[in-house]
């Protein structure tokens, strides 16, 4: 296989296809509510409609998009209640980190955690507002990471995706009701082993990013063509020549 069939088959691998789905939505570039139209994902991927509805099932399983019968695919668009039970949950879970953290796992690596801090300030100043939301949601997931529970770090994954989803719906473009300020306190009642501290402040900081979330109507049109711009025209032009191949 040559170069050029190899960069066109990993580009029609459905899990590649869900992954460039997933960000977009993860990163506000695809609101809740948009239809995501097979056709339309066709011709952007390069690929016929087995990849593509393979992904978007992907998607549906980690409840990121909703499968209507005889209406097609779209972005989901949680409910308030949603919202409630989401930070609820995150909350269960985040405080038993925290206090994971400060009984001694993983406080060692705590300085890396920092570093995103960091990357998420450079992000917000420079307005480069996909990488600070993508960010906002790494602090959390990276310090589930730390407690070496592979469960719980899934079901904060999942749980993370939603909120940002839950953001792109509720909030307005450019805002991200995620704070680097408080990720940094956070941070530091860790490294100083306060597990009170630590755990009143995700607490508060969880409350305050859920009554954040302000109502607001979804968008439902979006052009996947310039959604997806960033599958540069040779890498569609390859996919496509091994679309029309197969």
């Amino acid at each position: 296989m040559s170069d050029t069939d190899s960069a066109a088959a990993s580009h029609s691998k459905p899990e590649v296809i869900a992954e460039r789905i997933r960000a977009a939505i993860l990163e506000h570039r695809l609101a809740p509510g948009a239809k995501l139209t097979e056709a339309q994902l066709c011709g952007v991927f390069g690929v016929k409609r087995g990849p593509i509805r393979q992904a978007l099932a992907q998607l549906a399983a980690d409840r990121l998009v909703d499968l209507e019968p005889n209406r097609g695919a779209f972005v989901a668009s949680p409910s308030l209640q949603e919202v409630h039970e989401v930070f609820e949950m995150r909350r269960i879970i985040e405080l038993a980190v925290v206090e994971k953290i400060c009984s001694g796992h993983g406080v060692r690596r705590l300085k890396n955690i920092g570093g995103m801090i960091g990357r998420e300030r450079k992000a917000f100043e420079t307005r480069d507002f996909p990488a600070w939301i993508r960010l906002s949601g790494e602090f959390h997931t990276e310090l589930a990471g730390l407690t070496g529970n592979t469960v719980l770090c899934d079901c904060l994954n999942g749980l993370v995706a939603r909120s940002t989803l839950i953001s792109a719906l509720y909030e307005s473009l450019g805002r991200s009701p995620c704070s680097f300020e408080d990720h940094a306190a956070i941070l530091a009642a860790l490294d100083a082993g306060d597990a009170k501290e630590a755990a009143s402040l995700m607490a508060r900081h969880l409350q305050s990013v859920e009554l954040k979330m302000l109502e607001r109507p979804a968008r439902g049109a979006a052009d996947l063509h310039e959604v997806f711009g960033a599958l540069d025209g040779a890498s569609r032009n390859e996919a496509k020549v091994k679309s029309e191949r197969g």
